[in-house]
């Protein structure tokens, strides 16, 4: 049985699952996923971080993501910020990296000799010697405040090719390019930039992340028979709504409209992608994350809306994600 918690201040509240409620079960696979942010794109949200999430694994911490306010997430879920030392980077898109300058640097500040790797596609280590730099002035400071440990040694930053990228006695790591990035030939990151989707395989069952991905036969085999697929979702229609709403979509030329659509249909997922993905590859639950959507109004949105279009059509779970749920599997 999926077991989830949505952390609000101090309250806890236990939530059934979507559909098969009273089913027997198998055992529990022993994995808890804490979905840290779960707001998907770079405008900053009132309600919800960026995307960022924290996978427990008999007591160790895996940080998948790493965007802004991640670290306050961390410890509103009751962990600490220096136990995650393995980070899994999708893409290197501002809101799933940002958060990372501010989780190295307070790692280094407090735990100067200890070693956090980071791994990533083609960008990551750049962009982690671009953090180090960040946090060269602050350094020097600390420097003269007692501080000896070098900042550049207290990170390990990995770019990784697709395929098995880490292992260790809880889990094995593997890593798809999926379709997010359409980098057109002549623009400066042609051909140095990807974006993929992880697969964390536990000798008790399997979780994946899509990342932002549009569909992809790629990440649907990767998530072939997974007990949870944590997926991005979109709705191109709200969000142009939105854009008309706040007078931004006027303002931008026909062809800007037409790529932005071109974009968020082809590089992002909707409803269907993720229902038919889900289906395909047979996965037991699914998790909907990077929600990237809007209600009119002032209203807190909790997305229930997407959660009731992929029950449409697929007949497994599906969970919503909150900022700070808790579901152990």
């Amino acid at each position: 049985m999926v077991r989830i918690v949505a952390i609000v201040a101090c309250l806890a509240l236990i939530f059934g699952p979507s559909r098969g409620a009273g089913q027997s079960t198998a055992a529990p696979l022993g994995i808890k996923l804490v979905t840290l942010g779960t707001h998907g794109g770079p405008v900053p949200d009132k309600d919800r971080a960026q995307s960022s999430n924290l996978l427990v694994i008999n007591g160790t911490l895996y940080l998948i993501d790493a965007g802004d306010g991640v670290v306050r997430r961390i410890a509103q879920a009751g962990y600490s910020f220096l136990k995650p030392r393995k980070v899994f980077i999708t893409h290197d898109h501002s809101d799933h990296t940002l958060g990372l300058a501010v989780l190295l640097i307070d790692q280094w500040e407090q735990a100067p000799r200890d070693v956090t790797d980071v791994y990533g596609p083609p960008g990551t280590e750049a962009f982690v010697r671009g953090v180090q730099q960040l946090g060269a002035v602050n350094a020097e400071i600390r420097y003269s405040e007692g501080k000896a440990a070098s900042m550049a040694a207290s990170v390990h930053a990995h770019d990784i090719a697709t395929g098995e990228v880490y292992r260790d006695s809880n889990v094995t790591v593997t890593a798809v390019e999926n379709t997010h990035f359409e980098i057109r030939r002549g623009d400066p990151g042609y051909g140095k930039y990807k974006s993929y989707a992880y697969r964390f395989q536990t000798p008790t069952g399997s979780i994946v992340f899509t990342g932002d991905t549009g569909p992809s036969d790629a990440v649907t085999a990767l998530a072939k028979g997974a007990d949870v697929l944590v997926s991005e979702i979109a709705s191109p229609q709200e969000i142009v709504a939105q854009m008309t709403a706040n007078g931004i979509w006027q303002g931008k030329t026909p062809q800007e409209q037409d790529g932005f659509v071109k974009h968020m249909r082809e590089e992002h997922l909707t409803s269907d992608d993720v229902a038919n993905m889900a289906t395909k590859a047979g996965v037991k639950n699914v998790v909907l994350s990077h929600l990237s959507g809007w209600t009119p109004g002032n209203q807190i949105d909790d997305f229930a809306r997407f959660g009731d279009q992929v029950r449409k059509s697929f007949a497994g779970h599906v969970f919503v994600a909150k900022d700070l749920m808790v579901l152990t599997f």
